[in-house]
């Protein structure tokens, strides 16, 4: 199950169980309400019967003067239970029948164990049904999903042709005319889509688990032309001294690269910059762009700032690193740029 599976039937189980518990809690306090005044109505029955029979088992007794603020046939609780009746016999007096607290105490223990044995047996049943709910409504998701993953997969494969086509025929025009800037700028924008099918390609499945020793001052080097070229009026920076070796899949650790290095790019302001630099084992790319309102939230599929864009890249990139074991963090200010940074400690050569 995707992460999104599972967080879509997470939701739906935990909401319809607290619906349930919810109407469960409800029946069962309203059942204790009345089981206990099923009770309290018994237990003055028994202290009528008491006074009229002296049928007293479990009750005390004793004759109080009759007097015009005591009701009678009525249950008190002040202390033990209590109530006063009449002596057929007897008009001066009236008897005081009473039934003690601790035993009422136990008797509402134990009508209280009931109820909790029952709402913890309905909470197991209504968990069930639940879960049972919770997957019966994944289920159109699921196939929807599924049917957009190979309508994408089916897209992406007929886009082979085209792209191919247009690279070879690009290489046979470069050769019968020469270098030319514009054909340069035309291979960037095949390599652009190329990139964005190898990210929906991600999205969709996973990257390779082969992993190689490649450094990564020369891997960032290899990768900034292809950007100069598509953002020519913004100026990247290395600015690393040493070789920094690392043990990763390369495919990977080069999307990354790359979806980094064209966010430093396409966001960034007219004539901006772009420092790429390590500190330690961190790698920072730093760019003088807009900036992220929400740092917290880019990593989220589909989450975007910017009209441009489907706002999957840095997910791509945070599943990328997560696999490759890579921890990334962003900082960033509105209006004064980000720095986007990579702990390559784990993976260290």
């Amino acid at each position: 199950m995707k992460s999104y599976e599972l967080e879509s039937f997470l939701k739906s189980f935990l909401i319809f169980l607290v619906l349930l518990e919810v109407l469960l809690a409800l029946d069962l306090w309203y059942e204790y309400q009345s089981r206990q005044l099923q009770m309290d109505e018994k237990i003055k029955m028994e202290m009528k019967l008491c006074a009229y029979s002296a049928q007293c088992d479990g009750l005390h007794t004793d004759f109080v003067d009759r007097m015009k603020h005591i009701e009678e046939n009525t249950l008190y609780k002040a202390g033990d239970l209590f109530g006063y009746f009449s002596v057929p016999t007897v008009k001066k007096y009236l008897i005081k029948v009473s039934y003690p607290r601790s035993a009422y105490r136990k008797d509402i223990e134990r009508l209280q164990d009931e109820m909790i044995r029952k709402f913890m047996f309905y909470s197991l049943f209504a968990a069930l049904v639940s879960l049972l709910f919770s997957m019966y409504a994944l289920m159109p998701l699921r196939r929807a999903l599924r049917l957009n993953e190979e309508f994408v997969k089916d897209i992406l494969h007929d886009f082979n042709t085209p792209l191919s086509s247009m690279r070879i025929n690009l290489k046979l025009f470069k050769k019968e005319i020469g270098k030319n800037q514009k054909i340069e700028r035309m291979e960037n924008n095949i390599q652009t889509l190329l990139s964005l099918q190898h990210n929906l390609k991600t999205f969709l499945s996973g990257t390779q688990t082969q992993v190689e020793r490649l450094d990564v001052v020369e891997t960032v080097r290899e990768r900034i032309p292809y950007f100069e070229v598509l953002y020519p009026d913004i100026a990247y920076h290395i600015q690393i001294d040493r070789p920094f070796l690392i043990n990763v899949n390369k495919d990977a650790f080069v999307r990354v690269l790359d979806n980094l290095l064209s966010n430093a790019g396409k966001y960034n302001k007219a004539s901006g910059q772009v420092r790429i630099f390590m500190e330690g084992a961190d790698l920072c790319i730093q760019d003088t762009g807009k900036g992220i309102k929400s740092p917290s939230k880019v990593f989220k599929r589909y989450y975007k700032e910017q009209d441009r864009g489907i706002g999957i890249g840095l997910h791509i990139v945070k599943k990328l690193c997560d696999e490759m074991q890579i921890a990334i963090k962003i900082e960033s200010k509105e209006g004064e740029g980000t720095c986007v940074v990579l702990d390559l400690s784990t993976i260290q050569a």
